[in-house]
């Protein structure tokens, strides 16, 4: 029943990790500029697997919908607190030293608190889910895998265009970014059946 949603928000996680692109410059100052930047994120993108990990495992198929609501809901708010930290480290570190960095950051930072509340409507949505009735819980579950859909599809040109050529290729390099787009997956076409 919770499978769609919990790709829904890896496809979510896969957009803010994908910021790893690849290039060949080897300029200092964007590689001190990613550094700031993936330090600090390397623990909020942990939340966010953590987050995503736990909603997986706490369906099994014929988990409690209780269970499953407190779970999601917890979920719902480890992210959106991850997403906001995202924002704030990304604001913190200054805009990429590149001809379009500071409107590119500036995108990116608006998007990152656009998801954070997105995710915050989310949890408010999920805890007021009927959890009596499995049908309704899971119809439910469905409605919100839409709303995640559509914030992922929101926040996708900004983040391309802050991981656009040196700039991805720098944050690359950082151990704080580096393999975070592998925990992601793509958000799949919804089944008829959850």
């Amino acid at each position: 029943m919770n499978k769609k949603l919990v790709a829904a928000l890896s496809g979510g996680a896969a957009l803010v990790l994908a910021l790893t692109g690849c290039s060949e410059d080897n300029s200092k100052k964007l590689n001190d500029w990613a550094k700031t930047f993936c330090d600090p994120a390397q623990a909020q993108f942990k939340k966010i697997q953590n987050a995503n990990a736990a909603m997986q495992t706490a369906d099994s198929g014929n988990t409690d919908s209780k269970k499953v609501q407190k779970t999601d809901s917890a979920a719902f708010q480890q992210i959106s607190n991850a997403y906001a930290a995202l924002a704030k480290n990304l604001d913190q570190a200054g805009p990429p030293p590149t001809d379009q960095g500071k409107q590119a950051q500036a995108n990116a930072v608006k998007e990152l608190n656009s998801l954070s509340k997105g995710y915050a409507d989310l949890q408010k949505q999920v805890n007021n889910l009927d959890t009596s009735d499995k049908l309704k819980f899971a119809d439910g579950l469905r409605d919100l895998s839409n709303g995640i859909n559509k914030l992922n599809k929101q926040s996708e040109a900004a983040f391309k265009n802050l991981e656009a050529g040196d700039v991805g290729a720098a944050m690359a390099k950082q151990k704080g970014c580096q393999n975070q787009a592998a925990s992601g997956s793509p958000v799949p076409t919804p089944s008829k059946k959850s």
